[in-house]
Formats: C-alpha cells, structure tokens, sequence
C-alpha cells in the first residue's frame, strides 16, 4: 500500500510518505509536497518532465528530489499532479535517480494555493526500508 499523510508539526509541515517499494514512496513523497502546496486533483497532466538527479545517500536523494519540484514551482510556475520514479541505482559511490513528472502551468485561479514552501529540510528525515514497506518522513519548510 502507497499513500502519505501530514503529521502533527508546531512551525512546518511534516510528512509522513510510504510504499511497497523506495520508488513508490518517492513518488508519495512529492504528491504530498504538492498537496501541500495546492489542489492536486485541479493539475492535468499537460508537461511532461524528466527529472533526473544525483546525491551520496538516500537522505540527500530525497531531499534533492522534492526540492526540485520546490525549484520547479518557484522558477518556472509549475504544478504537478503524477510522479514516476523510473529507477534509484547506485553508480560510482552516488545514488542516482531517473524519474518523470505531470503536470501543468500554475494558475492562481485554478489551483488554490494552499501553503507556500519555502525549502525541504533535513529536520526530522527518516528513511525506513524493509521488504515489504518504506517509509520517508520529513519536514518542509513554510
């Protein structure tokens, strides 16, 4: 089973994501970011990124990963609603992350904001593997 769901938190937004596989809660990772952010179900999927990054741990790989939907959004105004997290493989001492994102050009009067984020943090990371779940939390900041 796959899902996410925001923890209690006094200043931030915490997170709690998990799925069968480390894939899986990567990608509930970052549809929590942008439920966070907005309405998910008001996204279409009309632009279609790649995404790919490099980090020395799964810590740093999962903080580059929703930060670059941060950077995303911030930059360039956009919104995403799918995610799919192709592949994490270890190369040459790095994680590497190959994955794919849906959505659409942020608009005010179709996507409520909810919370602006400012940055992923490492406050409070935990990354729990086992062989039938993982489990990601971590903290975002507002």
């Amino acid at each position: 089973m796959s899902g996410y769901r925001f923890l209690e938190h006094t200043a931030d937004i915490k997170v709690k994501a998990y799925g069968k596989t480390l894939n899986d809660a990567f990608q509930e990772a970052a549809r929590a970011l942008s439920e966070a952010m907005t309405d998910t179900s008001k996204i279409k999927p009309v632009i279609r990124r790649k995404i790919e990054i490099e980090a020395e741990d799964l810590e740093a790989l999962l903080y580059e990963w929703l930060e670059e939907f941060i950077y995303l959004f911030d930059s360039k105004g956009l919104v995403f609603s799918e995610f799919k997290v192709e592949s994490i493989q270890q190369t040459e001492g790095e994680l590497k992350l190959k994955g794919e994102a849906c959505g659409e050009e942020f608009d005010v009067e179709k996507h409520p904001q909810r919370t602006g984020i400012k940055a992923m943090t490492y406050h409070e990371m935990k990354i729990k593997q086992s062989p039938k779940q993982t489990t990601l939390e971590f903290v975002l900041d507002i």
